[in-house]
């Protein structure tokens, strides 16, 4: 079973990325950016700097554009590449736990299922801090986060999604309500019949799954929010486990972050609606650039083969 780490950089490497190279079981992959220095250098892995990825990958990473998270989708491309069997997307200031790298959809999965009426699952509100919300989660549905029943079941899933202690992934409203420092009790992993959200930041998919994800640009911080509905969108399904991360979060300007975010609490409730009839209603909502972004990607990604 091949296992690969992708994240991006633009400054020195961090703490987080100290550690992660020197995972034995997994190949950690860094995607460089304009203000990356160009003496980057890791201890192991790869280092894929912009001139890499504009020789082997340079319509996309046009259409992607410069300094911003996006730039992950070629991480992904050369993972794919390389044979990975599961990928595992980070941010670079999340420390990782000792339980970080376990695989655990790698077969199926004693889990609980959450089944509900309204059309978005909340991962956080069925935990001990349900005051928060997940990052993505329509705001215009706080007060309907309820399910109908609960059960237990087993079923192989194609995307972990495991938490994360210290500042969670909840969006810019929350944070500045409840300047959250949380640490999430150990869960039994579960799941939702219901479409739900999840991140690029602490997150282990399958190679089938990775081939199908792609963090759209052009959309401030939903990028990787509305990624994962259009994957849930073509069926695959998440499991969300328990944390393996510590979220050491890099300075953030809330009220930009904010702004970053009014695409998804404009839109959020429409595009879910719209994925349940036609997972390409997608190109609705994102701008021409970056549907055609997705369409390179995914060309790219058919010449890989199985």
């Amino acid at each position: 079973m091949k296992k690969i780490i992708v994240t991006t950089t633009i400054n020195q490497p961090t703490e987080a990325i100290n550690i992660y190279d020197s995972l034995r079981d997994w190949l950690l992959i860094v995607i460089g950016d304009l203000k990356t220095p160009k003496d980057y250098k890791l201890r192991n892995g790869i280092y894929f700097s912009p001139a890499d990825q504009e020789k082997r990958f340079g319509f996309l990473s046009e259409l992607i554009g410069w300094n911003c998270i996006q730039r992950r989708n070629i991480g992904f491309l050369l993972a794919l590449d390389l044979g990975a069997d599961y990928i595992a997307t980070i941010d670079d200031d999340n420390i990782p736990l000792q339980n970080w790298g376990d695989v655990l959809i790698d077969k199926p999965i004693s889990h609980i299922k959450y089944e509900l009426s309204n059309i978005c699952f909340d991962p956080l509100s069925v935990t001990e801090h349900r005051k928060l919300w997940h990052r993505g989660f329509p705001i215009q549905h706080l007060n309907n986060r309820s399910f109908i029943k609960k059960h237990d079941a087993v079923s192989k899933f194609d995307i972990q999604a495991n938490f994360w202690n210290g500042d969670p992934d909840v969006d810019a409203i929350c944070r500045m309500e409840h300047a959250p420092d949380v640490t999430f009790d150990s869960f039994i992993p579960f799941s939702s019949n219901k479409i739900s959200p999840f991140n690029s930041q602490n997150t282990i998919l399958s190679r089938k799954a990775i081939k199908d994800y792609f963090m759209f640009p052009g959309i401030g911080r939903m990028d990787d929010i509305w990624a994962s509905f259009y994957l849930q969108s073509l069926g695959y399904r998440v499991v969300y486990c328990n944390s393996t991360v510590v979220q050491k979060r890099n300075l953030h300007d809330l009220t930009v972050d904010f702004n970053n975010e009014i695409i998804g609490y404009q839109k959020n409730v429409d595009l879910i609606s719209d994925l349940y009839l036609e997972p390409l209603s997608i190109s609705k909502y994102i701008p021409k650039s970056s549907f055609e972004a997705f369409k390179e990607y995914k060309r790219i990604v058919n010449t890989f083969g199985t």
